[in-house]
């Protein structure tokens, strides 16, 4: 069995190298994307019926009862800070090579599977956040309150701090540049709730920030009114986005560093890079940073091309709508990072716990047609429940006269991202 790490070292995550999907997929999944798209503006519901505060089927009460209490809370934060410990303790005893099980555990486990659990039960790494629980015991008042300003902005930089040590940094693989993005990590996140209190773990931790983006796509939530925890409509609890500075800068990194990853891997750019003779961690940082800045500076044009709104409206408008790039940012993700969770994780758990004894499986690549059309139907759901948000949104802020055609540019943007995104995985 080849070494665990091996080539996550090689390349971060590494998912841009999966098997592409094939010109016909793509082809058929753009048709899709395409006549949906128009058939929802066309003929779809004229008043919205989306309603964060619509109660969902509530779960029997000991669920929540279960969930809420101190001591399931206790004995998962507790499980949580223990994993950490260990990780952190293999991290420093273990091969300081291919087969420490350092970036397995940070790039799979952390990046792709905490969302990914986001996704389908709730924000989970508000329960188990390390140092929300070093945080929490320690007995330390906040000197300050939270610039409420500041929205996401901090989230949204350590996000893209993290993008960009793996898919720009100069070795993303290397054990001492990990460790060094964890340790600046736990400095800035823990100094800043140590001085602004828990608020600043939910704005400023990029993972809780995520973990809470992802969440809304999830079909448990609370009923507002009871506090009890429900299955819910997803498209109910987009809404429930919080509309804040820096929102839309989050989404923007999200997808356009996926989109990023993609695009690397492609001939065009590696000849483009090579071509211009300038240092490959400087081209690529600049190569993602124009990606984010393009799905930031798209959304946001999109979101203001309307008529009959006051300018205080008009400047609302990206943030209100914000929430309908959830489900392609998942969608696309999916689609991006799903064989590498499914494969990689494998071995980041095997790593990890040293059971080279055990195999990995590997269930998709070696199914590459079942592969290639998770991945279309991934983007094209994504697509599907993005522009079904947005023109329920639109439907909702928009004045009437203007609710159809102020929502084809936002239609014709979100065409574009699925198109690309579809040409990005076939090339890949």
């Amino acid at each position: 069995m080849s070494q665990p790490g091996v080539t996550l070292l090689a390349h971060g995550l590494g998912g841009s190298t999966d098997l592409p999907i094939p010109y016909s997929y793509a082809l058929i999944g753009a048709a899709w994307a395409l006549t949906l798209t128009f058939a929802v503006v066309a003929f779809a519901w004229r008043t919205p019926r989306f309603d964060p505060d619509r109660p969902g089927r509530p779960l029997p009460g000991w669920v929540t009862r279960a969930v809420d209490s101190p001591m399931t809370r206790s004995v998962v934060a507790g499980l949580a800070l223990a994993l950490a410990v260990w990780v952190i303790a293999v991290a420093i005893v273990g091969p300081q090579d291919t087969g420490n099980a350092l970036p397995g555990a940070f790039y799979v486990l952390l990046w792709v599977g905490v969302p990914t659990l986001s996704v389908l039960i709730g924000p989970v790494w508000r329960a188990v956040s390390p140092l929300r629980t070093v945080r929490r015991v320690l007995p330390v008042r906040a000197l300050r309150n939270y610039p409420e300003g500041l929205g996401y902005w901090p989230g949204a930089a350590g996000l893209f701090a993290f993008v960009w040590l793996e898919l720009a940094s100069p070795d993303p693989g290397s054990l001492t540049a990990i460790k060094i993005w964890l340790a600046c990590y736990v400095v800035v996140t823990l100094g800043g709730a140590l001085l602004c209190g828990p608020r600043w773990l939910s704005r400023a931790d990029p993972f809780d920030v995520y973990s809470v983006v992802a969440s809304r796509l999830a079909v448990f939530g609370r009923n507002r009114m009871s506090g009890q925890i429900a299955v819910v409509n997803p498209f109910n609890h987009l809404r429930t986005l919080p509309v804040r500075p820096g929102t839309l800068a989050v989404l923007a990194v999200l997808l356009g560093s996926t989109a990023f990853d993609s695009f690397s891997a492609s001939p065009d750019w590696r000849n483009f890079a090579d071509g211009i003779g300038i240092n490959t961690a400087v081209t690529r940082s600049i190569g993602l940073l124009v990606f984010v800045l393009v799905v930031a500076a798209t959304f946001w044009g999109a979101a203001q091309a309307t008529g009959g709104i006051d300018r205080a409206r008009r400047r609302e408008l990206p943030g209100l709508m914000a929430h309908s790039l959830i489900p392609i940012v998942v969608g696309y993700v999916f689609a991006h990072y799903l064989s590498y969770l499914v494969e990689k994780g494998q071995q980041a758990v095997i790593a990890l716990f040293g059971l080279h004894d055990v195999e990995v499986a590997y269930v998709l690549s070696a199914h590459p047609a079942v592969l290639a059309t998770l991945k279309v139907c991934f983007v094209v759901a994504g697509h599907i429940g993005g522009v079904i948000a947005a023109h329920d949104a639109a439907i909702r802020l928009l004045p009437k006269r203007h609710q159809i055609t102020g929502q084809l540019t936002m239609m014709l943007t979100m065409v574009a991202y699925t198109f690309t995104g579809l040409y990005l995985l076939f090339g890949g």
